[in-house]
């Protein structure tokens, strides 16, 4: 068997068994608020894995996260997410080869790309702050949307576009916007942004959503 990329993070839960959940981090990278993340949802049961899109490299400020974004090859990158699904589906430790994806902010775009360009193998979507007006016709996936009430990088409408784009395929969706937020209300490592209350309503809802999902 192929094995994930090693400079990805990958958390087992106790049972080493359960279904497969790919995490795809913001543009700080794979900092370790998300490799935090992956060891809670292994805690909660799930297969976690999270590439490393940066490789190495995190960033701490905005300045450092656009510089690298920017140097960000964007079709390499995604191409990295599409092996990283397509391996982690046929995981020993998965019981089911259809996997959810969690997306935040940068990765949240790709997230979503994802469940349209491999649709056989994304069951479910958690978009975090982070839209994306695509054809979700080939998709097959449920999804699960967590939005700021006020975010200067994520335009209502575009969220607006979103929900319609699902609609319009016939997609589950429930999207959720929560007031008195800002873009990163989720990362507690992100003290101007985070909001405890919002986050953990958003976690609790996302747990919800994976386990009947």
């Amino acid at each position: 068997m192929t094995e994930l990329p090693t400079d990805g993070c990958l958390e087992l839960p106790t049972s080493d068994k359960g279904p497969g959940v790919l995490i795809l981090h913001a543009w700080w990278g794979l900092n370790p608020f998300f490799r935090n993340l992956c060891q809670q949802l292994a805690q909660n049961g799930f297969v976690a894995f999270a590439p490393d899109l940066y490789h190495g490299q995190t960033a701490s400020t905005i300045d450092e996260a656009k510089g690298l974004r920017s140097k960000l090859n964007q079709q390499k990158a995604f191409a990295e997410i599409i092996r990283a699904a397509e391996i982690l589906s046929v995981h020993e430790a998965l019981t089911s080869k259809s996997i959810a994806v969690i997306g935040f902010s940068l990765g949240a775009r790709f997230a979503l790309e994802l469940s349209v360009a491999k649709p056989e193998l994304i069951q479910a979507v958690v978009a975090f702050y982070g839209a994306s007006g695509l054809d979700y016709a080939p998709s097959r996936a449920a999804y699960l949307g967590h939005f700021a009430e006020t975010d200067p990088w994520v335009a209502a409408s575009g969220v607006k576009k979103l929900e319609k784009s699902l609609r319009a395929a016939g997609r589950p969706a429930a999207i959720h916007t929560y007031p008195g937020t800002g873009h990163w209300f989720f990362e507690s490592d992100r003290p101007e942004a985070f909001a405890p209350e919002a986050a953990q309503l958003a976690w609790e809802r996302t747990l919800e959503f994976l386990q009947k999902t």
